[in-house]
């Protein structure tokens, strides 16, 4: 009997034939398997790694075959990470030794010499439940920590098409499955993508975002791929690119819907073979990454005119996932905004509780361009604004919207252009590269600008 899943087992037994056994055992399951062989080993190993499972001699010392040294290293092991999946053994086993380790908290019981196929079926059961409720936790803690730190959060979802988000990435989450995130700018895409991570088998690995339309063609192989040192003037030193940087985690490739066809190019071939050099270099190197990525472009559009390669689209998008934008979930607005507000009062140590009736008005009535980025941004001026307990329209300075602004000729020309930048990814739905063409200016150049005004 062989199962699919890949765990990391923990087997403590003072006898070398035993730990034999079970090395032979789970390292034919394609596990990985850590063997302990004293009280002091066993504790060190769990202070300093996470098992799927723990297979639990109940005596360590040669004169002793009561089971009360098992008993006290199930309590402190459960000290340790309460989550572990305890299965004690002994050779001297009675009914009530496996009733009392059974209420110290493990979850079940063989006796030795065991049967191999039994092991594997008890060890696969109590491991996968456990990983289970590992990764539920996780996602919990990760919107915990959205909702107390200073990040744009997507978390929250009282709205419908919030919740089928979050549904979304419960399933596709501990996958290696390649996602792509659609959606207007500051809907909460690169929050997504990190989530994704998070939940995902790859999690302790590293999370590397690149924001691939503001690479330059002259940098994006150093950027994607690395560089050796002397390979162009600037080379004064061996750099890892993105690709490598992210190995053993995931790679964010935001705005993925703007890269140029050579770029494509160059990324389809790494994607095909899984190996890329870096640039000046021979030397191959593999990938193990997994890769989310994120565009606001027409991107379906963008593959029927052949700007963008149908074979990458497919390669990219193996689950696709569309953010709603903040004017259609309209239940999560005052939610975000009483949010920001907090971690606001917090970054400014300020006390306000609450918003007036007008600035609520003011905050549901707003069409919100620039989605939750856009909100964070403006509560944090509000904050700014506000010396008493709440927040009013007044303190918003946001009651007209971006189309009746005041008196131009009174503006800087820093305001100025913010409004033009505002109009023009308003008009063509949040498209950078539309909005930028439409100004005049180069699609890297509109991306800093967006990044100086908090856009």
């Amino acid at each position: 009997m062989r199962v699919s899943n890949q765990y990391t087992i923990l087997l403590a037994d003072d006898n070398d034939g035993i730990i034999a056994s079970g090395k032979i055992l789970f390292e034919d399951q394609g596990w990985k398997f850590v063997p302990a062989r004293s009280v002091k080993e066993i504790i060190n190993k769990v202070e300093r790694f996470e098992f799927d499972a723990a297979l639990l001699d109940m005596n360590y010392t040669r004169d002793t075959t009561s089971g009360e040294e098992g008993l006290e290293l199930i309590d402190k092991l459960k000290e340790l990470d309460a989550d572990l999946p305890i299965v004690v053994m002994t050779a001297w086993g009675t009914i009530d030794l496996a009733v009392e380790a059974l209420k110290r908290g493990a979850s079940d019981f063989i006796s030795k010499p065991w049967d191999n196929e039994r092991v594997i079926q008890m060890v696969d059961k109590v491991a996968a439940n456990t990983r289970s409720m590992r990764r539920g936790r996780l996602l919990e803690e990760q919107t915990r920590l959205a909702r107390e730190e200073n990040i744009p959060s997507d978390f929250i979802a009282k709205s419908p098409a919030m919740r089928e988000i979050m549904s979304i990435v419960e399933n596709i989450g501990p996958s290696e499955a390649n996602v792509m995130l659609l959606g207007e700018n500051g809907t909460g895409k690169s929050v997504v993508a990190n989530l994704i991570h998070n939940v995902s088998e790859r999690n302790e690995g590293p999370f590397i975002s690149v924001n691939m339309g503001g690479l330059a063609e002259g940098v994006f192989e150093s950027e994607i791929f690395g560089h050796v040192k002397g390979a162009f003037t600037d080379a004064k030193a061996d750099r890892a690119g993105r690709f490598e940087l992210a190995r053993g985690g995931s790679i964010f490739l935001d705005e993925i819907g703007n890269i140029t066809l050579p770029q494509q190019n160059r990324l389809l071939r790494l994607l095909e073979t899984g190996e890329f050099e870096r640039v000046g270099s021979s030397r191959t190197i593999k990938t193990d990454v997994r890769i989310v990525s994120a565009t606001n472009a027409p991107i379906r559009e963008r593959v029927a005119d052949k700007s963008f390669r149908e074979d990458l689209f497919y390669r990219l998008n193996t689950v696709m996932m569309e953010m709603p934008s903040l004017r259609n979930r309209r239940e999560d607005i005052m939610p975000l905004a009483h949010l920001f507000l907090g971690q606001m009062n917090r970054k400014y140590r300020k006390d306000i509780r609450r918003f007036s009736r007008d600035a609520e008005r003011v905050l549901m009535g707003y069409d919100w361009p620039g989605n939750v980025r856009e909100m964070n941004h403006a509560i944090e001026r509000a904050v700014l604004m506000c010396n008493e307990e709440e927040i009013t329209g007044r303190h918003l300075m946001m009651d007209t919207g971006v189309e009746t602004h005041a008196d131009i000729e009174s503006m800087s020309m820093e305001e100025i252009e913010k409004l033009l930048m505002q109009k023009a990814l308003k008009k063509h739905g949040g498209n950078v590269t539309s909005a930028a063409k439409q100004l005049g200016i180069s699609r890297a150049t509109f991306y800093r600008r967006l990044q100086d005004y908090g856009l």
